[in-house]
């Protein structure tokens, strides 16, 4: 049975450690307030039933503490780094966990834009620490990018996937460290492409949105990019790339329509608009929305599965 450590008790790090419950680990959350992360137990149990109604059966424990206090490495798989996103403090923490943690269990950080050889600069075991990145919300969402930092361990950074797979996660592994590792860098992409579009008045947001749900975006739930460019032949690819390519947009920072909007305090659902005006009614319906029909991508993930997938 696997035990894994989850510090953080944010919305990330009570999905991580449901994501692991659900499959049987033993699961620790640990946090700088104890009584926060006792009171997180019955949101991450209840997480690990949406996704596993059996998780119970499996003999899994879920248990809390505090980081600063928690001395119970034994059988450690993992350990997981999840607090807010500031430098310092994962220096900090990363510099505590260097000591404490017996050298040979793999160390991870859940940031999404520090990389972990900034993290772990001169730390004499930074062999065994990695980025592992994942995506909200943290207990659907397959995705966990395990990035290898400049000192970083090839073969344990693939045992570290190995427990990803075993807990029905889908570990991608990035070679080398590099600013929004791999799942970023294709999605700033799109938005790049994107928000240009509207910013030019070329396209509406919710026409943007439609296109790619049901053109591309539809198929990707299917195969990848790569495999889909497979199927439908590389030389229409190529051909179409050579007209497209000179027009896409290069900018290097993000756009008016996008500025204009953080300026005025408009950043999305949880300030009540963005590019449209969002009320508690219809933010709350299109949250459950979201999370039912991520729900349902996960279930047709398993159609027909991938060979890695039996």
């Amino acid at each position: 049975m696997s035990k894994v450590v989850v510090i953080g008790s944010g919305t990330m790090g009570i999905g991580i450690a449901a994501g692991f419950l659900a499959y049987g680990a033993n699961t620790i959350l640990l946090g700088r307030n104890p009584a926060k992360t006792t009171s997180c137990i019955e949101a991450i149990e209840n997480f690990a039933a949406s996704i596993n109604p059996a998780w119970p059966q499996l003999g899994g424990a879920l248990s809390t503490g505090s980081i600063a206090d928690w001395s119970d490495w034994t059988n450690t798989d993992l350990v997981i780094e999840s607090v807010s996103e500031n430098l310092e403090l994962k220096r900090l923490i990363f510099s505590d966990l260097d000591q404490r943690v017996p050298s040979h269990m793999p160390i991870g950080s859940n940031t999404s834009g520090f990389p972990i050889s900034d993290i772990t600069a001169s730390l004499p075991t930074a062999h065994r620490m990695f980025n592992t990145h994942y995506f909200m919300p943290a207990h659907i969402v397959p995705l966990v990018e395990v990035v290898l930092g400049k000192t970083s361990d090839p073969e344990l950074a693939k045992t570290v996937c190995q427990l990803f797979q075993a807990h029905h996660k889908k570990p991608v592994l990035v070679k080398k460290d590099i600013p929004g590792f791999l799942a970023n860098r294709i999605q700033h992409a799109l938005m790049r492409e994107v928000l240009s579009l509207v910013d030019e008045g070329i396209a509406t947001p919710d026409d943007i949105d439609t296109a790619v749900r049901y053109s591309f975006g539809f198929r990707y739930a299917a195969v990848g990019p790569m495999t889909q460019k497979e199927i439908s032949g590389w030389e229409g690819m190529a051909l179409a790339a050579e007209l497209i390519y000179p027009s896409l947009s290069n900018i290097t920072a993000p756009p008016a329509c996008v500025t204009n909007l953080v300026k005025s305090g408009k950043t999305g659902i949880a300030k009540g608009a963005g590019f449209k005006q969002w009320s508690p009614d219809e933010a709350a319906i299109l949250k459950s929305n979201y999370e039912e029909r991520l729900k349902a991508a996960f279930e047709v993930l398993k159609v027909a599965p991938d060979k890695e997938d039996h």
